[in-house]
């Protein structure tokens, strides 16, 4: 059922929403239409397991969610102050029980996501009305219900939800030849050339000898061998948006085919979202904190505004707080485009103190973070961003834990490893990147997946829900190729018998064209 909802605010917090909103425009920030809504406990609860819409479609894990989230709040593990959604306008809900504080804090905090959603690269191609959006899918879920049962829609429901991150984020800017041809588009033919490129340009006398015709037939014939091999290879490329290959060529039923379309189409929503986790909470939080200590505070409230700002920010050894890293790499571009600490001259500066002596008075700071708030997401943000120097401050080191004391310690403090690990724990939303790279491998129509290695392993059990799910949909046994221990092993789910694992070795048969 939907979640009801007040937009009721009190005349007070209707004027500091005014004056935020006037802050955050003069400081150019850019955004949508914002609405905010107060809501008392239970119901941000709700909204949280909904990603922040009132209207989803059914299913019981959202329950599951709901009373996750509710035994966190009741024994006090951690509490939502805010939601905000990427629509036009966009809606963000405020937590009756806020003080006036929290509230103008929030409310700041909002009005840059917000910002962060209309002008960031990344969001550009995403449902700008998911509002309504969400509500015609829940519509489309209730009436295959009502067709087919509910029992039926929620296990098809619960496979769809094992693999919806089998996307590929970066399609919505790209266009394969590999992509259309497997959607049936038909390849522009080439322009017709003088020669085919086997045969060289010769006088008629001389051709024989430039072009011997042992030779020529030798080329012709490798070159029919290769267009057939070609033909037999499908798709015809690794292909990483999974769930798209599945609505293409699964045998589904049109129900089912329905109701996967759905699962991508908000994957694909919150994508963004997953790959700015750490920009878009960092641009937030440097607006709020701009914003509150500049014009929104009253004297009385500093105490009250520096404990829940701490607590924003806060992150121990070891930990990983997105607000924290994201906005003091926010912090660290102004000062160093403000004082021209960057680039090949200041680079080549190698006196003592020279480096940090160094100010050309430049103060593109500002202009600065807004174009990276503009084109980078989270990989070349830290790629790029995050310093050596950086890393030092904010005690950024490897960290394990102890299994005989419990306590987290130190592994390394090389920058780069460091820097490294981080990239991998973000590359791809925090997901493997796994391919289809053979539909008919062995020529018998099963499912052949590859996983390109990165540096971190796939769970074996969550691959082997992801296989179960697959094979489901296939109707044929489905392989993912992965590395255990260093070790390329092949994992097959062929039905009911169970997953299947084996060393991969050089009997083992694979597709022509599979990565690693």
């Amino acid at each position: 059922m939907p979640i009801r909802t007040s937009t009721d605010l009190s005349p007070e917090l209707k004027a500091w929403q005014a004056e935020a909103r006037a802050r955050a425009a003069e400081y150019g920030l850019d955004f949508f239409e914002t609405i905010f809504e107060v809501v008392d406990f239970d119901t941000m609860n709700q909204l949280a397991t909904y990603g922040g819409f009132p209207v989803r479609y059914p299913h019981w894990h959202w329950g599951m969610e709901y009373e996750k989230l509710r035994k966190r709040d009741t024994y006090g593990m951690g509490r939502i102050y805010e939601m905000v959604i990427n629509n036009n306008p966009c809606y963000a809900y405020l937590q009756e029980s806020n003080s006036v504080t929290d509230q103008k804090l929030v409310m700041a905090h909002v009005y840059a996501h917000c910002d962060f959603f209309k002008c960031n690269a990344w969001f550009g191609k995403t449902h700008r009305n998911m509002m309504d959006e969400m509500a015609n899918h829940a519509t489309r879920v209730q009436r295959l219900i009502e067709r087919h049962g509910l029992d039926t829609v929620e296990r098809f429901i619960d496979s769809c939800l094992s693999i919806e991150y089998l996307i590929d984020p970066l399609s919505m800017w790209m266009s394969r030849e590999g992509d259309q041809r497997a959607a049936g588009q038909m390849a522009q033919p080439e322009e017709p050339t003088l020669f085919d490129g086997i045969k060289l340009p010769a006088k008629d006398y001389m051709d024989r000898f430039i072009n011997p015709p042992a030779k020529i037939a030798e080329e012709q014939a490798r070159r029919k061998e290769t267009e057939a091999a070609a033909k037999r290879k499908f798709p015809l490329e690794p292909t990483r948006d999974v769930l798209q290959f599945l609505l293409r060529h699964a045998p589904l039923e049109e129900w089912q085919r329905d109701i996967l379309s759905i699962i991508r189409d908000e994957a694909y929503y919150f994508a963004p979202q997953a790959m700015t986790k750490i920009m878009n909470e960092g641009w937030a939080t440097y607006w709020h904190s701009k914003i509150m200590t500049s014009h929104l505070l009253d004297t009385t409230e500093i105490i009250d505004y520096a404990e829940q700002h701490s607590g924003v920010v806060h992150m121990g050894p070891g930990g990983f707080n997105p607000y924290k890293i994201g906005v003091e790499i926010f912090k660290d571009i102004e000062e160093r485009w403000n004082t021209g600490r960057h680039g090949p001259r200041w680079e080549a500066l190698e006196g003592i103190g020279d480096k940090q002596r160094y100010d050309d008075q430049s103060n593109q700071g500002r202009a600065k973070i807004f174009e990276v708030r503009r084109i980078y997401n989270d990989v070349n943000f830290i790629d790029e961003f995050l310093t050596d120097e950086l890393i030092e401050r904010l005690k950024l080191y490897q960290y394990r834990r102890d299994p005989h004391t419990g306590e987290n310690v130190i592994v390394s403090r090389d920058p780069r490893v460091v820097r490294q690990t981080l990239l991998y724990r973000i590359s791809n939303m925090g997901q493997p990147f796994i391919y289809v790279v053979d539909a008919n491998y062995r020529n018998r129509g099963e499912l052949y997946l590859a996983h390109q290695w990165n540096g971190l392993e796939v769970d074996a059990a969550r691959a082997a829900e992801v296989l179960r799910a697959l094979q489901s949909m296939w109707q044929r046994p489905v392989h993912l190729q992965l590395r255990v221990n260093e070790e390329m092993t092949l994992l097959s789910c062929r039905g009911a018998e169970g997953i299947d694992r084996e060393k991969i070795n050089e009997e083992t048969p694979r597709p022509a064209h599979t990565i690693e």
